[in-house]
């Protein structure tokens, strides 16, 4: 695949036997180069540091570009198991010249079965992305509010930084630091001895009321077990309450019901009493009076 894809000189897995770093690095960077031609890899592998950091920039080039991982570790190893990481790139680039060189005679199979897009395997990076767009977005807004507040702060800055600082001063600064710290840590050993007392304290109130809480549920279950003396009469008279309540609502309701009957009653012989007036207005207006 290498000298299909043009590579200017022969290889093989001898090459690979033992560890070859300069053959990998310039295999890495040929590669590097024949996918994105514009790219500048580091050259420089001739201390340890170097040859990380070519690694890592080699490894990183190519998970940002061509979206394919690689195993640093495999890499800087430069042997047999560098070869298969540096085939995952020569087997895209050698399938990417491949699909050009017979894409003139390319007739469409009409058995093929239809190529399918498996999601799943992206889920993980686009959240990673998503993440990654929240962190970028909240970045920039902090960065926005530090290099407006940066207007304000260059002339406080360019105030301080013209003062001449006096050693006396910077030592009187020191000194009020160091006894305020002081202070601050004997506070704080006193709250840390108190915490012991405190805990037991609370131990102890918690026993205390762990007790009264068994004393009171073995109280409340006795008094749900005794019966008292007057339950009796009190079951015997709510029984007549019952029956008292039956009765009040009966009688409540033919209440009820005479005194609607009394209403229409009233309102029907109140009616019978406009219309006998009316037709006695009327009887009297149509009487003829004999003529005198």
């Amino acid at each position: 695949m290498m000298r299909a894809l043009g590579y200017p000189r022969l290889i093989s897995l001898e090459n690979f036997r033992n560890p070859n770093f300069p053959l990998v690095a310039e295999v890495l960077v040929w590669l590097a180069k024949r996918y994105e031609p514009s790219a500048d890899p580091p050259t420089e592998i001739e201390t340890e540091q170097e040859r990380v950091m070519f690694v890592r920039s080699m490894a990183q080039f190519m998970a940002t570009t061509a979206n394919i991982k690689l195993n640093t570790k495999k890499i800087y190893q430069a042997d047999g198991h560098a070869v298969k990481e540096l085939l995952k790139i020569t087997t895209l680039l050698y399938s990417a010249m491949k699909s050009n060189s017979g894409a003139g005679d390319y007739r469409p199979d009409e058995t093929a079965l239809p190529v399918t897009f498996d999601i799943g395997s992206r889920i993980q990076e686009l959240k990673q992305t998503r993440t990654l767009a929240t962190d970028i977005t909240l970045k920039g807004a902090t960065l926005f509010d530090l290099l407006r507040r940066e207007v304000d702060l260059r002339e406080v800055r360019q105030q301080v930084l013209s003062k001449n600082i006096e050693l006396n001063d910077v030592e009187s600064s020191v000194a009020k630091a160091s006894v305020f710290i002081k202070e601050e840590i004997e506070k704080n050993k006193k709250l840390i001895s108190n915490v012991a007392t405190d805990e037991a304290n609370l131990d102890a109130k918690i026993e205390k009321k762990k007790t009264d809480l068994d004393r009171s549920q073995k109280r409340l279950a006795t008094l749900k077990k005794v019966r008292p003396a007057f339950m009796d009469e009190f079951e015997r008279l709510e029984e007549e309450l019952k029956k008292l309540y039956t009765d009040y609502i009966d009688k409540f309701r033919c209440l009820a019901f005479l005194e609607a009957e009394m209403d229409d009653y009233e309102r029907t012989e109140e009616t019978r009493m406009k219309e006998r007036q009316v037709r006695g207005a009327s009887s009297l207006l149509n009487w003829q009076w004999p003529l005198m």
